[in-house]
C-alpha cells in the first residue's frame, strides 16, 4: 500500500526514536514499524469511511426531522441528493472495505462522535456541498467529483478531522495528506457498477515491499557503524560527531539500500534520501548529505560493494 518513499520514512522514524531511547533491540523496532505501518493502512480506512459517516450522520438527521411532533415542509420532504449520492451507495458494498471494518472494528461512531458532528457542520457548510445539492445534475460523475473534491479540497482545512486523528493514533501526523491521496485514488476505480469488486489497497503492494522494508531496517542497523566511520573519514569540513542524528541515519539507510538493493538505481537512491532530508531535517541538510553520499558511492564502487551498473 505504502510507497516506496514512505516505506523508507518509515524505517527512518523506528530506527531514530530507538536510537534515542538507546534500544537497538531488532524484534522490537521491526515490531513498531509493521504496527506504524498497518495504522497507515487504518488511516487510508478511515478517510473511504468518512463519506460513509457523513451519509450516515445525514440520513439519521432527516429520520429525526420526518419524526418531529410538528415537521416542517422541509423536514418532510428534505433533499436527498448527499444521502442518494452513487459513489457512496457504491463503495458501501466493497467486500474489502466491510471485511477490514468486520476484522478491526474502525468507525467514526462512538466515543468521537462529537468529532464526525463538528466535521458534518463544516462539510455542510462548504461551497462544494451548496453548489451540490443545488445542482440540478444528477450523474454518478456528479456524484463522484463531489466526494472527490471534499477530500482533496475541504477535508485538509477541517481542524475536527484532525483532532479526530489525533486523538486515535500518534503514527498519523505525517501521513494524512499521502492517506488522502490515495483514497481518492481509489475512488476514481469506481464506475457507478463495480462498488463490490473494487481492489482496494493492502498493507503492501507485494512481497517484494515487506523484504525491501525488512532488509532496509536490518541492514541499517547492521552497517551503522561502519558508515559512520565512512561519514567521519569525508568529513573534511565538518565535524562529524556534531552532525545532526538524523542526517546521519538518512547516509546510513542510502548506504545499506545501496548495497543491498542492487536493482535499484544509486541515483534514485540518493534522490529518494535528499529529498526526505528536506522535509524531515535542517535547511541545509541536503546539501551536505548529497557531498558525503557522492563520496561514499565512489568509495564503495573501489571497494567494490557496488557496481558501475548501478551508477546507470
Amino acid at each position: 500500500m505504502l510507497s516506496r518513499r514512505l516505506l523508507r520514512v518509515k524505517v527512518m522514524q523506528m530506527v531514530y526514536a530507538h536510537t534515542q531511547q538507546g534500544d537497538l533491540n531488532y524484534r522490537s523496532i521491526e515490531n513498531e514499524l509493521f504496527k506504524s505501518i498497518s495504522k497507515s493502512l487504518e488511516l487510508y480506512y478511515l478517510i473511504l469511511l468518512l463519506p460513509l459517516a457523513l451519509r450516515r450522520l445525514a440520513l439519521r438527521r432527516i429520520e429525526n426531522g420526518k419524526n418531529k411532533i410538528r415537521p416542517t415542509e422541509k423536514d418532510l420532504n428534505p433533499n436527498t441528493k448527499f444521502v442518494n449520492n452513487r459513489l457512496l451507495l457504491e463503495l458501501e458494498k466493497n467486500k474489502m472495505l466491510n471485511d477490514f471494518v468486520d476484522e478491526t472494528k474502525i468507525s467514526w461512531f462512538g466515543d468521537d462522535e462529537d468529532i464526525l458532528k463538528g466535521i458534518f457542520t463544516r462539510f455542510c457548510g462548504t461551497d462544494n456541498y451548496k453548489e451540490y445539492m443545488a445542482s440540478e445534475e444528477d450523474s454518478f460523475e456528479e456524484d463522484s467529483k463531489f466526494i472527490i473534491k471534499f477530500l482533496n479540497k475541504d477535508l485538509p482545512i477541517f481542524n475536527f478531522f484532525y483532532e479526530g486523528l489525533e486523538n486515535q493514533c500518534v503514527y498519523w501526523n505525517d501521513e494524512v495528506e499521502f492517506a488522502i491521496s490515495i483514497a481518492i485514488k481509489s475512488l476514481k476505480l469506481f464506475d457507478g457498477t463495480n462498488g463490490a469488486d473494487v481492489k482496494l489497497m493492502t498493507l503492501f503492494k507485494d512481497a517484494d515491499d515487506e523484504k525491501f522494508t525488512k532488509t532496509l531496517l536490518r541492514q541499517t542497523l547492521d552497517s551503522s557503524e561502519a558508515t559512520f566511520e565512512l561519514i567521519k573519514k569525508y568529513s573534511k569540513n565538518w565535524d562529524a560527531e556534531r552532525v545532526v542524528n538524523l542526517d546521519i541515519l538518512l547516509i546510513q539507510m542510502a548506504v545499506a539500500e545501496m548495497i543491498s538493493f542492487k536493482e535499484i538505481p544509486i541515483r534514485v537512491t540518493l534522490n529518494e534520501y535528499i529529498e526526505i532530508s528536506k522535509y524531515y531535517s535542517t535547511e541545509k541538510s541536503h546539501v551536505y548529505i548529497n557531498g558525503m553520499l557522492e563520496m561514499i558511492v565512489r568509495h564503495l564502487v573501489e571497494e567494490k560493494k557496488i557496481s558501475q551498473a548501478q551508477l546507470v
